[in-house]
């Protein structure tokens, strides 16, 4: 991968400093690159309170409960048993794991994977095992929080189990389900010790619940894990408070095996040694009636509600604590919620779902890919974090954002949303990346959107003069300049919000779509939530940024020409001059600053961008269009004629929000379908057979593009939002086919399940894993709601209603 960027010496003696002597992470590790595995299931846990991942084998094996940081580790411990007993006696008791470790060799292991199979949709996922010769099938439902428009339940952390147990026997059977977990994210966190365990019961309007806290107690951000069950009429529930994980684990097998119960020993576990291991155990039991079905109910919760990033300058409260505190001690009262509510959170989520699901013209990839690539939005590193209620609204806006007059409002309300651009990739919010995913959160956590939008319009308005070294061009310069967008709000190893621009690779205050991303997006969300107060306060911050381009248009032609480097969101890829890519969103831009002034009443501004947008689009066809697509750019090199996947992008967003047509149509129906049409042809069918989605450039003689080591990769969200643009344009076919390459490449014959990357290549070559654009395939989903609506309209129209 070091040949990604074009300076590995440069890299090299930074990366030395950064991780060898300062002893900080990397926010781009190209010499340790995450390996690749196939072993990923359903991500646990709501919005922004750090996740669990269970695999889809069952083990619980990736962790980010410090924000933005992750352990890559199974923790053997962490499972789940059976135990089945019949007429006083016990007849099967295994764990439900084909995994067979060199530690607690005193369990039965080596269930055999043949019995069992696994699905998710996210944020639900399930695991069925039949249990060989025993005629008893166990059905494990994994439900998380994870509810559109919701902004309460959906911040909690928080996962449910509920286990269904069908007993095909002529019998009654007693089965019982051992929930064991370890304290603490794996072996290298033992760290010094300290940490202890206790068992807990919570009683709240007639529900009981009973479990063990796991107490784990680092340094910085300390956590309790909670394993519980739910108590009800004919299920009980016991525990072992503490035992020794990476022992033989034979008294836990054997107080199971005994009588389908744990001892219960009451009282505090003793804290554990400098590097010593602890973990607990819940046990749920209940009698099942022959060719009957019952079901037991445990939850995972964490609680980790204040912490610090790298720098620990600041404390910060997640989300979750305005409903359930700060002080450490909810992890009770968020597993009773949790046991009492998912019922509740599963009625919500399917009447999300279904009518997706229940759509019969919509392909079953396409409904698996919408729903899990979600994953993200929570997995992503995400951090979600109150204002505090005293904070005034100058600590938030800086000097120069006073006229953001409901940003201490929006963030009061909704809190501060943050989340890395890939899991490798660890800078927040990256915005150049942003812009495809999203879609995902205007359409579902809308308020989201806005307080990170909020977020980024402060940062614009003011600036930062500390100076720092590029590694890819060897300059100084300012990490941020006023009237600019940034590249992204900070590295959690530092301190995101209060330092933006992690990256270090170009200086981005003279990338070209920084800028009019912010415009577009800006107009995007006040199409779909028609919130004016949020337009009022951006408009001034669309403006600056908007006069900050106008520099780039060095002949005054109305077109912004690129500056000869990598300077957008391909940032190995080189631009000279005018470009499809970038012009393309500048005119798009143009559009929607004449549109929002328009809304705003303020003609002059209105006046001066019509004729911006008049001159750029007559020098944009000019000097691009040859008759079939647009240039990559207008350099006249041998690559300037490369056909970009992405040339569309503007037109994306103009469709997205009612903008592509009428008085509005900035690029001619005819060339769009054109350039639609030969990407299509090209780039899609034309690249490894039409089975991995679309390549970012190919020659007009079929070869791939191999300029730069990104013009020959496919990017999974930027495929995703080629395939919006068609289905936009009518080319629904076309656009479904497109896109599902990306899924059964990545999904299926690559195993990158919930890990979906930003880029591969033909031959089994593939960059940063986990990566946030992928949720740009919401942007499908939104148009093919603008089309059901549009067929839909005459309908109504014919049988007297008004279309919403």
């Amino acid at each position: 991968l070091l040949q990604y960027f074009s300076f590995p010496c440069r890299y090299f003696r930074w990366w030395v400093k950064k991780t060898r002597i300062e002893k900080k992470k990397a926010f781009i590790d190209l010499l340790c690159a995450v390996p690749l595995q196939q072993i990923y299931g359903c991500p646990l846990g709501g919005i922004g309170g750090g996740t669990i991942t269970r695999g889809w084998r069952g083990e619980f094996c990736r962790w980010q409960l410090n924000p933005g940081l992750y352990h890559y580790e199974t923790v053997i411990a962490n499972q789940f048993t059976v135990c089945l007993r019949c007429k006083g006696q016990t007849i099967y008791q295994q764990v439900l794991s084909v995994e067979r470790p060199s530690s607690l060799q005193g369990w039965n292991w080596g269930y055999c994977g043949h019995y069992a199979f696994y699905y998710a949709l996210y944020p639900r996922a399930w695991l069925v095992c039949e249990l060989p010769g025993q005629q008893v099938v166990l059905t494990c439902r994994q439900v998380s929080p994870v509810i559109p428009h919701d902004y309460k339940d959906s911040s909690l952390p928080v996962g449910v189990f509920i286990w269904d147990v069908e007993n095909g026997r002529d019998e009654d059977v007693e089965v019982s389900i051992m929930f064991s977990l370890q304290n603490g994210p794996g072996a290298k966190e033992a760290g010094s010790g300290g940490h202890w365990n206790e068992p807990f019961t919570f009683h709240k309007h007639g529900q009981r619940v009973a479990g063990v806290l796991l107490h784990h107690c680092p340094p910085v951000n300390p956590f309790t894990l909670a394993i519980s069950a739910r108590e009800k009429a004919g299920t009980g529930v016991t525990h072992v408070t503490a035992f020794n994980p990476t022992g033989l684990g034979r008294e836990v097998w054997q107080d199971l095996l005994q009588d389908g119960r744990l001892d219960s020993a009451p009282g505090k576990s003793r804290p554990t040694e400098k590097g010593e291991a602890t973990a607990a155990a819940v046990c749920a039991s209940c009698s099942v009636p022959a060719h009957g079905h019952k079901t037991l109910e445990l939850a995972l919760a964490w609680d980790m509600p204040c912490v610090h990033f790298g720098s620990k300058e600041k404390l910060h409260l997640r989300r979750y604590t305005r409903f359930f505190g700060s002080e450490g001690d909810a992890a009770p009262a968020l597993s009773h919620y949790a046991l009492t509510h998912y019922e509740e959170w599963e009625r919500k989520i399917e009447a999300w779902q279904n009518p997706i699901l229940e759509n019969s013209q919509l392909p079953s990839w396409y409904k698996s890919a919408l729903f899990n690539e979600l994953y993200f939005l929570t997995d992503g590193g995400t951090i979600w974090v109150e204002v505090p209620p005293d904070c005034r609204a100058e600590e938030l806006q800086g000097p120069a954002g006073s006229g953001l007059s409901h940003l201490l409002p929006v963030l009061r309300e909704y809190g501060r949303f943050a989340y890395l651009e890939g899991q490798e990739y660890r800078m927040y919010n990256t915005y150049d990346v942003h812009f495809y995913a999203s879609f995902a959160l205007i359409m579902l956590w809308p308020k989201l959107q806005l307080s990170l939008q909020y977020d980024i319009a402060v940062t614009v308005v003011n600036e930062d003069v500390q100076p720092r070294q590029y590694l890819m061009c060897g300059q100084t310069a300012q990490v941020k300049m006023k009237n600019v967008v940034p590249h992204d709000i900070g590295d959690p190893g530092d301190e995101p919000w209060q330092r933006v621009n992690a990256y270090l690779m170009h200086d981005t205050a003279d990338w070209k779509d920084l800028n009019l991303k912010f415009v577009l997006q800006v107009y995007r969300d006040y199409y779909l939530t028609h919130d004016s107060l949020y337009l009022q306060d951006m408009w001034p911050v669309c403006q600056a940024v908007m006069e900050s381009e106008l520099k780039f248009d060095t002949d005054n032609d109305g077109l912004i020409e690129n500056g000869g480097f990598a300077d957008q969101t391909y940032d190995a890829w080189v631009v000279h001059g005018a470009s499809a890519y970038c012009g393309g969103l500048w005119l798009a831009a143009v559009c929607m600053m004449c549109k929002m002034a328009e809304v705003l009443g303020d003609t002059e501004i209105q006046q001066k961008y019509l004729g911006i947008l008049n001159r750029g689009k007559e020098a944009f066809e000019r000097m691009l269009w040859n008759g079939k697509y647009y240039n990559y750019d207008s350099s006249g090199s041998d690559t300037s004629i490369s056909i970009m996947s992405d040339q569309c992008a503007g037109q994306w967003f103009l469709g997205a929000c009612g903008l592509d047509q009428g008085e509005f149509e900035v690029f001619p129906k005819s060339h769009v379908l054109s350039a639609l049409k030969t990407i299509f042809e090209k780039n899609v069918l034309g690249f490894a057979g039409g089975t991995m989605g679309a390549v970012n450039g190919m020659r007009p003689d079929g070869v791939p593009d191999t300029s730069s080591v990104q013009s020959n990769e496919v990017w999974v969200g930027v495929v995703y939002s080629l395939a919006a643009t068609m289905i936009q344009e009518g080319m629904v076919e076309e656009g479904f086919r497109t896109a599902e390459g990306c899924y059964r490449t990545v999904w299926e014959r690559l195993g990158m399940a919930f890990q979906t990357p930003e880029a591969y290549r033909e031959k089994k070559v593939y960059r940063s894993l986990a990566y946030m654009r992928p949720l740009s395939i919401w942007s499908m989903q939104l148009a093919l709601e603008h089309r059901a609506g549009r067929a839909q309209a005459p309908a109504q129209l014919a049988q007297g209603h008004s279309h919403p």
